[in-house]
């Protein structure tokens, strides 16, 4: 009888660690469960029955072209600085280059966080491919509390400038930004810093050019357009100047004539 139990107990045992040697085989759900938890673990998501894309790979793809860097489509001359001369109590002008280097009509709109003290000219614009204009920013100096030094310090004041792909040239108007919020960029923020106007500075002699240009832009604005044809006086009146300078000079000298009999 021992030897009859241990055989039997033997055989018993045997069976059972054959059973733990076995494979395990999941079943069908278990099975999905752990296929699709693992290819998501893996970032490599299956696509649903119907073929579509689960939402988490549409999420995935947003967060990596936040991190891409954004794509310029202006030039700015400074590029991340505003240049004030200092004097306190005065209103004082910047002037800024912005060139669309894109190959489509691009606009630009300034913003800053003091508008109450600030304001640009013009505040925003539509440029053609290539096109480069040269923006004026006005800024009221406030007398420092203290006598302290402002060329010393940092403004607090930032300009931000914005860009907006256009579809061809059109007229202007700040709602461009308010209805095509998604595609905005932001192409730089601006910190202000102030010149001492006495000191001669790389910086001062570039920002006096620059708005000696700005100044010479707006006057050819404002002229009209140079008129090298006949004057027309009302509808179909032509006027032929040399004719009319014959025609007064033959009457005066007729009304000589008459003086000297």
């Amino acid at each position: 009888m021992p030897i009859a139990d241990h055989k039997s107990s033997t055989s018993s045992d045997r069976k059972v660690w054959g059973f733990f040697k076995r494979p395990f085989r999941p079943s069908g759900n278990a099975a999905a469960t752990t296929t699709s938890s693992s290819s998501m673990s893996h970032g490599h998501p299956h696509p649903n029955g119907d073929g579509s894309v689960p939402q988490a790979s549409s999420s995935v793809s947003s967060v990596a072209r936040s991190l891409l860097p954004t794509r310029r489509r202006l030039k700015l001359d400074p590029c991340n600085k505003l240049y004030f001369p200092c004097e306190p109590g005065k209103q004082v002008r910047s002037a800024i280059r912005i060139k669309n280097t894109s190959k489509s009509h691009v606009a630009f709109k300034f913003q800053t966080t003091a508008p109450k003290s600030c304001f640009m000219r013009p505040p925003g614009a539509i440029l053609n491919p290539g096109e480069s204009i040269i923006a004026t920013v006005f800024k009221f100096v406030e007398v420092p509390e203290n006598n302290e030094k402002l060329v010393d310090q940092k403004s607090r004041v930032k300009f931000k400038i914005m860009s907006l792909k256009v579809k061809g040239p059109m007229d202007y108007v700040p709602e461009l930004f308010d209805e095509q919020k998604e595609q905005v960029a932001i192409e730089q923020i601006l910190r202000v810093v102030f010149l001492d106007p006495e000191r001669s500075t790389p910086a001062m002699e570039k920002l006096k050019r620059q708005l000696a240009d700005a100044d010479a832009a707006l006057e050819s604005r404002k002229k009209p357009p140079e008129d090298t044809g006949p004057k027309i006086i009302g509808e179909g009146l032509v006027i032929d100047e040399w004719k009319e300078r014959r025609e007064r000079y033959l009457a005066r000298q007729q009304v000589e004539g008459l003086d000297s009999a």
